[in-house]
């Protein structure tokens, strides 16, 4: 989900950045990197971000279990999901613990660059979680070591109603003219052929980010997340033009700036829409009773041949660099990310598994996402965590304009090329 998604959707109790900061000095304080392993070895502590309590509550078990088979008392202390983003710039510093929550892609490899989360690639050598993470590790990896565990995640893709489609006698696009010409079927049938809410920017992001992939693909794409590579690029010019295309048929809904998603997604519900491209907290927008109506497709080629790349946004669990227990952070991250472990902490969201071996979901568009996942050539974070911060909202900014003014379009990049230029220093 994207930070502002699942900011909406889950909630956490409060708490002072003062407050946890002197908490967390106290926990640690007498640890020192020079004390014997074994002493070490007795206490720990976890930061946690999570708003979702249920969530919570599989952690807290999760660790008890731990503290009895190892002997090393767990302390979780919960933080508030946006004042946390806020503090791990300051605890990763001065008093950081032994294990934290946080962001994969960009976000994560900021703290990397700043050598503040540790290197525990020994950890998947001895796990061996390469072998079960696939495209979901490249999230985790900064110059080919890995920084932190992928935690579950939320496909990006096509939805729309399994009994609307059966009645319709419609199949899911396969490629962008199957596209053009369900959309043409749902105008005729009084529907909007993909419903958008942009009032809050980024679903239009979803959309940029998977043209951008079917076109360019993964290495271009994350060429101009990182700053190296031109908004005013001649490869990125086709993307701009084929979602004008797209926007001057008529296939997303007008005056998209006015709702967001919710709305966009309530409209599908109401079958209103033919199709909305999002990740599965589309169901929040759904009536719980009709959610099992709810299917899930990959946005459909452009380029032929072209891999098949997806934005799969990932959270993620790390050992910052400055912790004191690093051995017991590598342990723990072992027994808590063994696939029965980490799958039920991921059930409460209906987030969907990073490693492979996990058991099947409650959740059908969990599984659904699981088996898209099994073709995927790799993946790239959603927009607004693959870039600069600054980056993205002028990106978000210029994608909502586009999809109310196509003819915009040179203007629109000459500005995001200005924005790349003085961020990356370029």
């Amino acid at each position: 989900m994207t930070p502002k998604d699942i900011t909406t959707l889950l909630t956490g109790a409060p708490s002072s950045r003062r407050q946890f900061l002197i908490g967390a000095g106290t926990a640690l304080a007498g640890m020192s990197l020079s004390a014997p392993a074994l002493a070490q070895s007795k206490e720990m502590t976890i930061i946690s971000n999570i708003g979702n309590a249920s969530q919570r509550d599989v952690l807290q078990r999760i660790a008890s279990e731990y503290e009895k088979t190892s002997g090393v008392k767990v302390t979780i202390n919960n933080m508030d999901h946006e004042a946390h983003k806020t503090a791990i710039r300051s605890y990763l510093v001065v008093g950081a613990p032994d294990i934290c929550f946080w962001f994969s892609g960009n976000r994560m490899k900021a703290f990397v660059k700043r050598g503040l989360f540790d290197d525990i690639s020994d950890l998947f050598e001895r796990e061996n979680y390469k072998a079960v993470l696939g495209p979901t590790l490249n999230a985790v990896t900064v110059d080919g070591k890995q920084y932190g565990l992928p935690l579950g995640g939320l496909l990006w893709g096509l939805f729309y109603r399994k009994d609307v489609f059966a009645e319709k006698g419609w199949a899911p696009p396969k490629t962008i003219n199957d596209l053009l010409g369900l959309g043409e079927q749902a105008k005729s049938a009084g529907m909007v052929p993909v419903s958008m809410g942009t009032k809050e920017m980024w679903p239009a992001a979803g959309w940029f980010d998977h043209m951008n992939l079917r076109i360019n693909g993964l290495e271009k794409h994350m060429a101009l997340m990182d700053g190296r590579m031109s908004y005013t690029d001649p490869a990125i010019l086709p993307i701009f033009d084929k979602w004008a295309e797209l926007i001057n048929a008529g296939m997303f809904s007008a005056n998209s700036t006015s709702f967001g998603w919710e709305q966009a997604s309530a409209a599908l519900a109401q079958k209103k829409a033919a199709m909305m491209d999002l990740a599965g907290f589309i169901k929040y927008g759904f009536p719980e009773g009709q959610q099992d109506q709810i299917a899930f497709t990959p946005f459909p080629q452009i380029v032929d041949g072209m891999a098949r790349y997806e934005d799969f946004a990932l959270n993620s669990i790390h050992v910052p660099k400055n912790a004191k227990n690093k051995e017991s952070a590598r342990d723990f991250l072992a027994y808590f990310y063994k696939p029965d472990n980490l799958s039920a902490f991921l059930e409460t969201e209906s987030a969907v598994p990073p490693r492979s071996d996990c058991p099947p979901s409650k959740d059908p568009l969990v599984n659904a996402a699981v088996e898209s996942l099994k073709t995927v050539e790799g993946s790239a974070q959603y927009y607004d965590r693959d870039t600069d911060p600054d980056m993205a909202q002028e990106g978000l900014k210029g994608f909502q304009e586009f999809m109310a003014k196509p003819d915009r379009r040179d203007q629109i990049l000459e500005r995001l090329e200005g924005t790349r230029k003085r961020i990356f220093k370029t």
